[in-house]
């Protein structure tokens, strides 16, 4: 388990999100005092937020290496019609 000492940008992605649904349980659970209560919500919120960081990241890393694919299919389309124009002369 992860320490709670661990700053959440400094966590995986998963470990975090282990972290937080532990959080979701306890809080769920009506078990804690009201201190622990907000403790837990102030720790939550910082997991979520270090959890969308880390998506977003990879959704920009996801979407440049779809954007260099596609480029890469354009000028290998490009190359692949020079080459038939060649031939069918």
């Amino acid at each position: 388990m992860t320490s709670e000492t661990e700053t959440p940008g400094e966590m995986t992605f998963g470990a975090a999100l282990g972290e937080l649904e532990q959080i979701v349980k306890s809080l769920e659970s009506g078990q804690l005092e009201l201190e622990e209560s907000l403790e837990r919500y102030e720790r939550g919120v910082a997991l979520l937020r270090a959890c969308q960081a880390k998506l977003a990241t990879a959704e920009q890393r996801v979407m440049m290496l779809v954007g260099e694919l596609e480029s890469d299919d354009a000028g290998a389309g490009t190359a692949q019609v020079s080459e038939e124009g060649v031939c069918g002369e």
